[in-house]
């Protein structure tokens, strides 16, 4: 086996901050190669130099692929050799086709005229090789985000890449359509394409990576040759984090208090079909000191839910009641909601939960303006110390409170939404996906920031897709399914087992 890519002694800083230094990393032809490490170990910014999003000049060392020294002014330089990369927020444009998606920037066209059958002729046979049976002409809005993740790796195919840059391609995925993508990769590999996988899911990593090379703070630690893919999870942890993490979960004593916060009767309609009812007589309570999980595959409800909830923010003609301190509650606006002790940490931070072009300071004060101003003049000072003590407080990683958002990792970019909510000082905190997108060492500090608020009393109710984060860290589940709480669990009642059982049964009776 040749080696396709190679990159040598690799610097990249960001204000004063080494991201790279002196990375080296090897490719070998036809292979499946996943880079790992924790949030902001270097693994995007060096696929960002690979691709020509950061060019030459703004980097030390050299890239070499298949034999030649690239110097790449731009993203279009490194497209021309056969290098794609495909990031976790897909570069789709919603309201055009799949096949007008698939040829942007890379049109079927003579003297400046598109070719529409052949645009169509193109893209069906992309599609056949990518598995995705939609037509060509159906909208990008109208298509799962697995299939739209089928879409972008259709696109790179049209411009012949050689070399694929998944950047946590199945983030965002269930379980059967992660599988389906990774069999993709494999059919991939087999008709000759190299793929760079980037992941936090280290099962998946396992499953179907040839070679690992693991990051650590901006610097290659090691290269693993996978055989029969025997290596554990643990193995590779090991590796990103500099030591041995024995627990996933860190250790808590609950501390349960009364019914602090309750919704009876939650009914939510679709706000864009008529009739459609979407959430479906839904009834929780939640503690004081409570970590209550919602649980349930994907399309559930459980976010409408959670939106709802937060001040009417998803959804009409919404019916039902709610409940905190045995105080009927009237909310009607997300102002409501916060002025009554809600804080909703969004499962989508990049878009809803922060302003990337802004800096740590600004999106900390973000909800609780009214605590650092008079009369409307924002108290610089006071702004300055709250950004400070949450920096300190929640350990985010960054050169300073100024440090732009856009520019942190994803793992300390969802600190700063926390920081921004417990600076709310709110009672009920709703967390959707709060850990998507991080790794290991990452969650278990995020982990650890929500046991403490739920030791200092606050009623937490936790959102996630993962099985066992719904297990580790929730005192109580509930299990949602096609828009009803189908099941209630204790904690030493709940399992993977139990947790499935429910929604398998939820057509004849809950468990």
């Amino acid at each position: 086996m040749q080696v396709i890519l190679e990159m040598k002694n690799i610097t990249k800083s960001f204000g004063g901050v080494k991201a790279l230094n002196n990375v080296n990393f090897k490719v070998m032809d036809g292979e499946i190669h996943a880079l790992v490490g924790e949030n902001g170990a270097g693994k995007s910014t060096l696929m960002n130099v690979l691709s020509g999003i950061y060019p030459y000049g703004e980097y030390d060392g050299e890239i070499i692929f298949q034999g030649n020294s690239c110097l790449f002014k731009n993203i279009r330089d490194s497209e021309k050799i056969g290098i794609a990369i495909i990031h976790q927020e897909l570069a789709l444009i919603p309201y055009l086709s799949i096949g007008e998606n698939m040829f942007i920037g890379n049109e079927r066209a003579k003297s400046g005229v598109i070719n529409w059958d052949k645009t169509h002729e193109s893209a069906k046979e992309l599609l056949k090789k990518v598995g995705l049976k939609e037509n060509s002409n159906v909208l990008v809005k109208d298509i799962g985000v697995g299939k739209q993740q089928l879409v972008e790796i259709a696109k790179a195919l049209a411009k012949n890449a050689k070399l694929l840059i998944l950047d946590e391609p199945t983030a965002a995925l269930n379980e059967e359509e992660s599988n389906n993508l990774l069999k993709l990769l494999l059919e991939l590999k087999k008709s000759g394409i190299t793929s760079i996988l980037i992941s936090h899911k280290l099962n998946e990593v396992i499953q179907v990576a040839d070679t690992i090379t693991i990051l650590r703070d901006g610097a290659t630690i090691e290269t693993i040759k996978v055989e029969n893919h025997d290596i554990s999870e643990d193995r590779i942890i090991k590796g990103m984090v500099g030591r041995e993490l024995t627990d996933r979960f860190p250790k808590r004593k609950p501390k349960i208090g009364k019914v602090y916060f309750e919704i009876k009767n939650w009914n939510v309609y679709d706000p864009l079909i008529d009739g459609k009812k979407v959430i479906k007589d839904v009834n929780i309570k939640v503690h004081k000191g409570e970590i209550v999980g919602i649980s349930g595959l994907m399309g559930s409800g459980r976010t409408e839910f959670a939106m709802s909830v937060f001040g009417k923010a998803y959804g009409k003609n919404i019916s039902g009641q709610i409940f905190k301190d045995n105080q009927e509650l009237s909310i009607n606006t997300i102002q409501q909601a916060i002025d009554h002790g809600f804080a909703y940490v969004t499962e989508d931070r990049k878009n809803a939960g922060l302003i990337l072009i802004e800096d740590i300071k600004h999106n900390v004060s973000l909800s609780s303006l009214k605590k650092i101003s008079k009369r409307s003049v924002i108290n610089d000072d006071k702004e300055n110390e709250a950004a400070v003590t949450f920096r300190k407080k929640l350990n985010i990683k960054s050169s300073s409170i100024f440090h732009k958002i856009q520019n942190l990792s994803g793992g300390n970019q969802q600190k700063v939404v926390l920081a921004k909510w417990i600076f709310a000082e709110p009672d009920i905190l709703i967390m959707d996906e709060p850990t998507r997108g991080i790794d290991v060492g990452a969650k278990y500090e995020i982990y650890s920031i929500i046991n403490q608020l739920a030791d200092e009393g606050k009623s937490i109710i936790f959102i996630s897709s993962e099985l066992p984060e719904i297990l580790g860290i929730c005192d109580r589940v509930y299990v949602m399914n096609d828009g009803r709480i189908v099941g209630e669990l204790e904690k030493e009642a709940a399992s993977q087992e139990s947790i499935m059982k429910c929604i398998m049964q939820s057509n004849r009776g809950c468990c």
